[in-house]
């Protein structure tokens, strides 16, 4: 390796550290590849490790022995690679940040004659006005919203040109037959922009409410406001604070306390705090350095509905000039990144450190995942667990279905998979390698836990080795009794694998436990999907066999009325809107639909 070292180029670019066994260990950038890779070693009398180094890169570079690297034209690029390449591949030694969700904005296309108000996590193109980003309570602002303002409740109202029953319930004062002009409607359009600008007033609303019902003792009721209620309050965690000066910021603090990171983001629009969102990962030795430029680089990965021109960060970090120079390239426009200077600044950081200890206190240090790490031996410990099954019955309607584990079920990551494979080995494989496929778009978990044996998890590790990724695997499975192993097998018990062998754990286990948990879960995930599939095809062969329904109408069919559902609720006037008065007359007179 020390002659890759000395001839390394100096030129911008991302270089790879490896360990005897060829696993990836590291990946950085570089403006100058040469210089950078040098510092990290000694090289008489021997090559050797720089003591300089922090306790955690120390430790990798002992372990390095190999050296690959990319040069690239800028270190803008090399910026750009490092960060894709690292949630890509994993490497053991940077910190991977598995929040990087998108943010849901709510807007409003100025561009229509009758605009409504609605949710989105990307741009739109056109006359958009945006308001975000909201970390919880966008779709509960939104229900609160068409509640008290009569508004085009739903996109296909304007299509039918009569009024429906929105306009009946005097939810909609029924623009699809002109009984409202755009100027009137655009005074409730104004409305609804102040009350999304106004949470005092929201709230107010939802607690009226909420005491109306919960007086006339419809609890049922009075429960959805008051959840309601806590989801638009839980955006905030910082409530009177004065920042009518700060105008526009994005605000994102870290701290590293007891082996775990805590960070915290801040949105503050026209001078006020608008949403707030916290996380926490587990980490040791961390670097903030490596910790801000992750979250910023995360948080910014797709183009933002709407991103301030200044990002506040509570500490001076490296590569904080290359970053903000990255996001005014992306955006562009100038976006600056500065520590606070001001006393309006500082007190926001120290909100941030406050409630960081706060949360830090509500944060369990001795965890099932330190149990199940210890147990199996395994390299990482498994905070986020991928968990995959398949379903299928008698070869038709086969699916997969992935769940997520991140400290409790993160419902909005399940993902439902149809497969073409007919067994189920080659449908494992289909399943995991669609998986694999999407690395680049959402970073690998620490664990797949695979519904199966041995064989299954073989599989598992012939996909992730064929990517490079070091994920550990662990399967479930009932045990076989006479040959088989069958889920209602009254007396067979679950066993787990890995490549230690096979663990029987008892019944009492809450390791045991916690997997058939997780299993469970993806089981009745894929079981749901299933039989929607299976009904779906059931209902589309009902449909054609309808004399004169070929699949260029019932493409025509479910394009117009979007299921099979609303195809069987639909009128004769409707379906001969879509297809011939015949065939229409044929499907509305059909009742096995």
């Amino acid at each position: 390796m020390i002659d890759k070292i000395r001839n390394l180029p100096s030129l911008p670019g991302v270089y790879q550290y490896f360990d005897k066994h060829n696993k990836l260990l590291y990946i950085g950038k570089a403006k100058n590849l040469k210089n950078r890779v040098k510092s990290y070693w000694h090289f008489t009398p021997t090559l050797h490790p720089n003591p300089n180094l922090s306790p955690r890169i120390f430790k990798m570079i002992s372990e390095a022995v190999d050296l690959r690297y990319i040069v690239v034209e800028s270190e803008n690029d090399a910026l750009i690679l490092e960060n894709s390449l690292i949630k890509q591949l994993k490497p053991k030694y940077n910190i991977l940040l598995r929040d990087d969700k998108t943010y849901p904005y709510i807007y409003i296309d100025l561009d229509e004659q009758f605009p409504r108000v609605e949710i989105t996590r990307k741009v739109i193109k056109g006359n958009i006005k945006y308001f975000g980003p909201f970390s919880s309570g966008a779709r509960e602002l939104l229900d609160t919203i068409y509640e008290n303002i009569p508004l085009v409740q739903s996109k296909s109202c304007l299509k039918g040109k009569k009024t429906c029953m929105f306009y009946q319930l005097k939810k909609c004062l029924g623009p699809c037959e002109g009984k409202i002009t755009p100027y009137e409607y655009s005074k409730l359009v104004d409305e609804a922009i102040d009350l999304i600008q106004n949470k005092e007033k929201v709230l107010k609303l939802l607690e009226e409410k909420m005491m109306k019902f919960a007086e006339n003792l419809n609890f049922e009721e009075a429960k959805i406001y008051r959840d309601r209620i806590k989801a638009i309050k839980s955006a905030e965690l910082f409530s009177n604070v004065d920042t009518l000066k700060l105008q526009d910021l994005d605000v994102f603090y870290a701290e590293i306390i007891d082996k775990k990171t805590i960070i915290i983001r801040l949105f503050i629009r026209n001078g006020k705090v608008i949403s707030s969102d916290n996380s926490t990962i587990n980490t040791q030795n961390s670097d903030l350095d490596e910790v801000y430029k992750r979250v910023i680089l995360d948080f910014y990965s797709t183009e933002t509905p709407l991103t301030s021109n200044k990002i506040l960060v509570a500490h001076n970090f490296d590569d904080k000039d290359i970053l903000a120079t990255t996001l005014s390239k992306k955006f562009n426009k100038k976006i600056s990144i500065i520590t606070p200077t001001t006393k309006d600044k500082k007190k926001l950081i120290d909100i941030c450190k406050l409630n960081a200890k706060e949360i830090l206190k509500n944060t369990k240090t001795d965890t099932i995942y330190d149990e199940i790490q210890k147990y199996f031996n395994l390299e990482n410990t498994p905070y986020v667990i991928e968990v995959f099954d398949t379903s299928h019955f008698q070869g038709q309607a086969t699916v997969g279905s992935k769940i997520v584990w991140n400290n409790g079920f993160k419902k909005d990551e399940y993902r439902h998979y149809n497969l073409e494979s007919k067994d189920e080995y080659s449908q494992m494989r289909e399943l995991l390698t669609k998986r694999a496929e999407s690395f680049d778009k959402l970073s690998p978990p620490d664990l797949w836990l695979i519904d199966g044996g041995m064989a299954q998890i073989n599989i598992a590790k012939e996909i992730i080795d064929s990517v490079g990724i070091d994920i550990d695997i662990l399967g479930i499975a009932k045990e076989k009794i006479d040959a088989k192993a069958h889920r209602a097998k009254g007396g067979a018990e679950d066993k787990i694998y890995s490549f230690d062998g096979v663990h029987k754990l008892g019944k009492d286990s809450k390791i045991l436990q916690f997997l058939q948990k997780l299993r469970d879960e993806a089981h009745r995930f894929a079981i749901s999907f299933h039989r929607k599939q299976k009904l779906k095809q059931d209902k589309e062969i009902a449909l054609l066999q309808i004399k004169g329904v070929g699949k260029a109408k019932l493409k025509r069919l479910l394009d117009y009325f979007g299921s099979f559902e609303n195809i069987k609720k639909a009128s004769l006037e409707e379906l001969c809107k879509v297809i011939d008065k015949n065939t229409a007359q044929r499907i509305y007179d059909d009742k096995n639909l």
